[in-house]
């Protein structure tokens, strides 16, 4: 029984973390003024495919998912309006030579499907979606090449 009691404890305590950690599609209407305001700053020239409310770490973070000239574009606000980051699919012949050379050398004997560039801040990194023995996986290096950690 304490057994069956110290499970139902637990497993309530991670999906509560989970129900909470979850992101929810919404309208642009949906989100506070200055985010309303920030989204469509940032969004004149690319089309808005949906806007999404998240909880990171405790803070409320909205993400306008975009396409650009046929490639994906997340741009991340906080409630104030914020601009926090931004990942943009680009081509890796666009990367820094350094970046590409340790993105390739990762996916030797496999294939990269799709690189980001992910400005966070003053941060910038790369972010490759690689599918390697019927496995995917993602790397994500600096642009010389070292690899990243996320903050």
């Amino acid at each position: 029984m304490k057994r069956f009691l110290a499970a139902t404890v637990l497993f309530g305590t991670l999906g509560t973390v989970f129900t909470f950690a979850k992101e929810a599609k919404i309208k642009l209407e949906d989100c506070p003024a200055a985010v309303q305001q920030a989204i469509k700053d940032n969004t004149k020239n690319v089309t808005l495919l949906g806007i999404a409310k998240d909880v990171e770490n405790g803070k409320v973070e909205y993400e306008a998912e975009t396409k650009l000239n046929g490639h994906s574009k997340d741009i991340t606000f906080d409630e104030t309006g914020k601009l926090l980051a931004v990942e943009e699919e680009v081509s890796i012949s666009d990367i820094p030579a350094a970046a590409k050379t340790a993105i390739e050398k990762q996916a030797t004997g496999g294939k990269i499907r799709k690189v980001e560039k992910i400005t966070d801040g003053e941060k910038v990194t790369y972010e490759a979606a690689l599918t390697k023995n019927g496995k995917k996986s993602e790397v994500t290096v600096a642009g010389d090449g070292s690899p990243a950690t996320e903050d």
